[in-house]
């Protein structure tokens, strides 16, 4: 039998995969190109992959495949329903990289919050040493103690981020899909209208791709923070870069992307290098802790699949 593994790269040269090697014979490849894919899982038994796109034209020649590993929470890059009737099961890994996302996010506004950027140049350019002041306060920041920080999808890692925005004093709102009963879930433009920073934390799906769209940023605040640890396709992407453009909202950050890496020709890389923007390599969900527990989940649910036991499997959803 034997596993496959299509984009090591995007987990990171320094996670170490032979930990697969004692379950089966494993193939790995740094990357795959869309018309490599097929040749490369013809003869596998489990395709493990996280940015890769499998569907009909590519899964259909892999007759042998039982079982496809995401390495990620996300599956929106996975064809359920055409898995689902060539009887491939599906795994995806929940709740590993909830710390670090947490992290990133509120890393990621804290620095717009505080312009860390700008003050970061202040020193670097040397204007701080020939100011013979000891000091410089401009950019003006504010504390976010008393500020709103609403949150736009509320699971796992929506729910760590709530804990930390609490913690440095803010008060938290929510929106969900269902809601739960709890007075801090509201609607989508409640959350737009009322909060002073807004990160994005929903799984991308047909109810909440462009969710973020021109009307919902139309409610915002123009000093609002916002961003984005979700999906690019979330949100109106052109349409936040024009806001940041046009100053009707006051920072932004992301982390994700509809097309990842983005090019030139993308919303966002004529603002990519503005002091209130932040964008980073879609790394939140990377710290090495988390990679290395996402490795280890992915061996449990190959386990369990030729156990015979029911783990992390979407297909049954």
């Amino acid at each position: 039998m034997k596993i496959t593994v299509l984009d090591s790269a995007t987990l990171g040269e320094d996670l170490d995969l032979s930990p697969l090697s004692e379950l089966m014979h494993t193939e790995i490849y740094k990357n795959t190109a869309p018309d490599e894919v097929e040749a490369r899982i013809s003869e596998s038994d489990v395709v493990v992959i996280n940015k890769i796109k499998l569907n009909d034209s590519n899964l259909a020649s892999a007759k042998k495949l039982k079982l496809i590993c995401i390495a990620a929470t996300g599956f929106d890059n996975i064809d359920i329903v055409y898995c689902k009737n060539a009887g491939i099961a599906v795994c995806n890994v929940v709740g590993y990289s909830s710390q670090s996302v947490a992290q990133l996010t509120v890393a990621t506004v804290l620095s717009l919050a505080c312009h860390l950027y700008e003050h970061c140049d202040t020193v670097r350019s040397g204007r701080y040493s020939a100011s013979g002041i000891a000091n410089c306060l401009t950019p003006v920041y504010h504390e976010i103690a008393g500020k709103t920080w609403g949150i736009v999808g509320y699971g796992n890692i929506g729910r760590q981020v709530a804990k930390v925005a609490e913690a440095l004093g803010c008060n938290v709102i929510y929106n969900r899909q269902n809601s739960d009963g709890d007075e801090k879930c509201v609607s989508i433009e409640t959350v737009c209208k009322e909060s002073d920073i807004i990160s994005i934390h929903t799984p991308l799906s047909d109810t909440t791709r462009g969710l973020i769209s021109e009307k919902m940023i139309s409610l915002m605040k123009p000093d609002a923070i916002v961003v984005n640890e979700a999906r690019g396709a979330v949100t109106d992407e052109r349409a936040l870069a024009i806001a940041i453009k046009e100053g009707r909202i006051g920072a932004f950050g992301s982390d994700v992307y509809s097309v990842e890496p983005f090019g030139e020709d993308h919303p966002f890389y004529d603002i990519k290098e503005l002091p209130n923007v932040c964008l980073t390599p879609h790394m939140a969900w990377g710290a090495y802790e988390a990679r290395v527990r996402c490795l280890g989940e992915i061996i449990l649910n190959i386990k369990a699949f030729f156990n015979g036991e029911i783990r992390c499997r979407i297909d049954l959803k």
